[in-house]
């Protein structure tokens, strides 16, 4: 479904580490006809890659602890998540989820499955995430992890049981929604 969109002025408003635009558009509404003029805001923050490491002989799952600035004032602060990291401009996300379960947890990774792409919060932000799958085990654990120091990293890994992730899923204990949704996939790929 293509619809018509007239963007009548965009302004940069902030250009950092992230980019804050403000447009004033039009956009072809359900009837055909066109909307009237309207400011929308967009985060451009770059794409994410997130990688679900599981042990299956194991029954385990790799995630990491890291302080995010953002959750501070609602909680936790401290986030339960995947192995994510950003995209740079001329790296393909799954070279990106390699690198990161490498920097982050330690695995050495080959074999990527996709569970696709979706946009975290596509209101306000144009932020994706490419979400992989990989299966591990002990070999394949072949550094220390925990971030990139010169980064400002400070990563704590944790490995939990499939039986603690799903009691913290089911009890509202992780609260990162690309982690969710690899979560809930392997809830599912388990169980059906």
């Amino acid at each position: 479904m293509n619809r018509r969109v007239d963007i009548q002025s965009r302004q940069l408003l902030a250009d950092g580490f992230f980019r804050l635009e403000e447009v004033v558009l039009r956009h072809e509404r359900l009837d055909g006809s066109m909307s009237e003029p309207m400011s929308r805001m967009s985060l451009e923050r770059g794409d994410g890659a997130a990688i679900l490491l599981h042990d299956p002989d194991r029954q385990v799952v790799t995630l990491v602890r890291q302080f995010r600035y953002p959750t501070w004032e609602h909680g936790p602060g401290w986030t339960l998540e995947l192995v994510a990291g950003v995209i740079e401009a001329g790296r393909e996300p799954e070279h990106v989820a390699r690198a990161e379960a490498r920097e982050e947890a330690g695995y050495h990774v080959n074999e990527l499955e996709s569970l696709g792409a979706f946009y975290l919060t596509p209101g306000g932000s144009s932020e994706r995430i490419f979400l992989y799958y990989a299966a591990v085990n002990s070999a394949m654990r072949v550094d220390e992890g925990g971030g990139l120091a010169h980064e400002g990293e400070d990563i704590e890994i944790i490995e939990m049981a499939e039986d603690d992730v799903w009691r913290a899923l089911d009890d509202h204990r992780i609260t990162d929604a690309k982690t969710l949704v690899g979560l809930m996939w392997l809830r599912l790929r388990r169980f059906s």
